[in-house]
């Protein structure tokens, strides 16, 4: 090997030496990955080598053949001064010999130490609970049912995840108003892993755990569970709740709910315990409850009788089948039970607070619903098609979790309800802000007029008496 190559190739070598020397105090893993970056690369240049090795002798072809004795002496020369690095068969004896390794992960290396060693090892069943909303036990069971919808291939790019980290992100994400990028670095992942690990894992929960989970079990310990609370022969209480999200490219209008922010609906039916018997999701925040009602199934098996059992009660002279509670926003059905309204007697009165006291169940199972999957109370980023699964997937977590045993936290409540404030839709608080000045205008000026303080009023109303302009041609 020349001097020429020595000079050309010793920052190479030189930056070779000093990666071997820094090599000896890596961790297993991290030598592993530094000694095949450095063969790989030592591959791309011995191709490089070769290439150009093929280059040099067609020139030096061509040369020989236009070229007499004289010229090929000179060609010799050439050829020397051209060899500028060293042969290829030098290289292959640096490396061993090495002409190609397959490459298995390229993807860049993030620090996965702390769900590996620290989460799994070391968390308690109350860390868990915090932190993941369910105790390992149920977490483990929970990675079990989904892991055949969850199970991935590794590929030549990178290791694919195992269905518990898969669920774990999924379950950190919803619990928590982190950001992508958050969650990202608490498990070591890339960004766009979290998004789609979120949106598996809601899938897998809504094909698999769906219809298992959220139903309509044992009806008579319903009925019995209501009847304690003062309501016979009633079998659940629905609500609706306004799931908040950001504004849709199309139809925007059509997601403003009545308290100014976009939202959809979640529709639930929910026993004496709070627990999910049915749900709806996914109309527009506009929509009013009773037209959201009316339009599921829940709706017609309940007005053809199929949903509950044939399983009547006579009060007074009448026969009463068994019913739901509802708000003054549903109708009133031979099944479906609402408060009266208006101006109400002493035994209305008694109806209304039985009825009240039982239909809470319904606001309390949404209250802890958000609570624990605190993700609902920010304004969602997903598609008006995968919004339905996060909130439903979110549903039969409830009722996992619940079924459990006691698994909401005290003080959940009040973290959510500090978070709601924090992610106060804006449109609301312009109504409220504009609804107030309008307030303050308008009794202002009522007392102005009684007063007899609309001197100037009076003086402009003569003004556009006498010369009105168009906008306010047609108002007066």
């Amino acid at each position: 090997m020349n001097a020429t190559a020595d000079n050309h190739f010793a920052p190479f070598f030189l930056g070779e030496h000093c990666r071997l020397h820094t090599m000896a105090s890596m961790e297993p893993a991290q030598l592993k990955t530094a000694v095949m970056n450095t063969v790989n690369t030592s591959c791309v240049l011995v191709q490089f080598m070769l290439s150009q090795d093929q280059k040099n002798e067609a020139r030096r072809r061509r040369q020989r053949q236009r070229s007499d004795k004289r010229d090929e002496d000179m060609g010799m020369d050439t050829e020397f001064s051209q060899t500028t690095g060293p042969g290829t068969l030098e290289i292959m004896l640096l490396m061993g010999q090495v002409l190609s390794v397959e490459r298995q992960f390229w993807a860049r290396e993030t620090s996965t130490d702390w769900w590996d060693r620290i989460v799994l090892q070391v968390w308690d069943d109350s860390q868990w609970l915090r932190n993941f909303r369910m105790r390992k036990g149920t977490f483990m069971e929970l990675c079990d049912l989904l892991s055949p919808a969850l199970k991935r291939q590794n590929t030549k790019m990178r290791a694919a995840l195992t269905a518990e980290k898969r669920v774990a992100i999924a379950l950190w994400k919803l619990a928590t108003p982190d950001s992508y990028r958050s969650v990202r670095n608490q498990f070591g992942v890339g960004k766009s892993i979290v998004g789609a690990a979120v949106m598996q894992v809601a899938k897998a929960i809504t094909e698999v755990l769906l219809p298992k989970v959220v139903t309509l079990e044992n009806v008579q310990v319903i009925v019995d569970g209501f009847a304690a609370m003062g309501f016979p022969n009633c079998g659940g209480a629905i609500d609706g709740n306004h799931i908040p999200i950001l504004a849709p490219e199309h139809q925007g209008t059509q997601y403003i709910n009545r308290k100014g922010y976009f939202s959809v609906v979640l529709q639930a039916l929910v026993d004496h315990k709070g627990r999910f018997t049915n749900i709806n999701v996914g109309w527009p925040g506009r929509v009013h409850d009773a037209h959201v009602f009316r339009n599921t199934t829940l709706f017609k098996r309940l007005q053809q009788g199929t949903y509950f059992p044939d399983q009547k009660i006579t009060v007074g002279d009448v026969e009463m089948p068994i019913v739901i509670l509802g708000d003054p926003a549903y109708p009133l059905m031979p099944w479906l039970m609402r408060p009266y309204t208006g101006s109400l007697d002493g035994s209305q009165e008694l109806f209304n607070y039985r009825l009240t006291k039982c239909r809470m169940v319904v606001e309390c199972a949404f209250g802890r619903l958000k609570g624990c999957w605190r993700s609902l109370l920010t304004r969602s980023d997903l598609s008006q098609t995968n919004i339905p699964i996060v909130i439903s997937a979110c549903c039969v977590l409830h009722n996992l979790c619940d079924s459990k045993g006691k698994t909401f936290m005290a003080g959940w409540e009040a973290e959510a309800n500090r978070l709601a404030a924090d992610y106060a839709q804006p449109d609301t608080r312009v109504i409220r802000r504009a609804h107030q000045e309008a307030l303050c205008i308008r009794e202002a000026l009522k007392t102005s007029f009684m007063t007899g303080q609309a001197t100037v009023c009076n003086f402009c109303l003569f003004l556009l008496h006498e010369n009105p302009p168009p906008l306010l041609t047609h108002s007066l």
